[in-house]
């Protein structure tokens, strides 16, 4: 008697292949974004100076811990597609959009500014990404991404509201 095997799946999803690929793509730039501005995030929190120095210190300390909780999971919803994620430093650089700084000196109220946008561009990113697991129907990467989205917005509103000067 012969027990007949199934075959192992193409994919650990029933989404749409190519769909899913595209879901992929779309978060390999936002985990190539996440990490980019989770490392400014971190260089600024090592190199802030000033008045303000414990606050700001602090509060890129947090918002980098965050930043860095979130890449795993980004990760893991591209396996659960059956697609693969980001490798290496390389990487991450070959898919970032978001802007590296380098510079030696950097004033405070810039760094927060400069934080700020780049979070108000991972919100572009994120909303054009969900745009793209809706056309997948892809229930499950949409509704994570609500929560990127929020988490991303919170952290522009709080370096908006600490870098007034009014």
């Amino acid at each position: 008697m012969t027990i007949a095997t199934a075959a192992a799946p193409a994919s650990p999803s029933d989404l749409d292949e190519r769909a899913a690929m595209t879901v992929a793509d779309a978060l390999k730039i936002i985990l190539a974004d996440s990490y980019a501005v989770y490392l400014k995030t971190k260089n600024f929190h090592w190199h802030v100076s000033g008045p303000y120095f414990r606050d700001y210190h602090l509060l890129l300390d947090e918002q980098a811990a965050e930043i860095l909780a979130v890449t795993d999971a980004i990760a893991e919803r591209a396996r659960k597609t059956g697609n693969t994620t980001i490798r290496s430093i390389g990487d991450v650089a070959r898919h970032q959009t978001i802007k590296d700084n380098d510079a030696d000196f950097v004033k405070p109220q810039d760094m927060l500014a400069e934080l700020r946008a780049d979070n108000l561009s991972m919100v572009e990113s994120l909303r054009r990404a969900k745009d793209i697991a809706d056309a997948a129907k892809d229930n499950g990467t949409s509704g994570l991404i609500d929560t990127w989205t929020d988490e991303a917005e919170r952290r522009a509103w709080f370096l908006y509201e600490v870098g007034r000067t009014d």
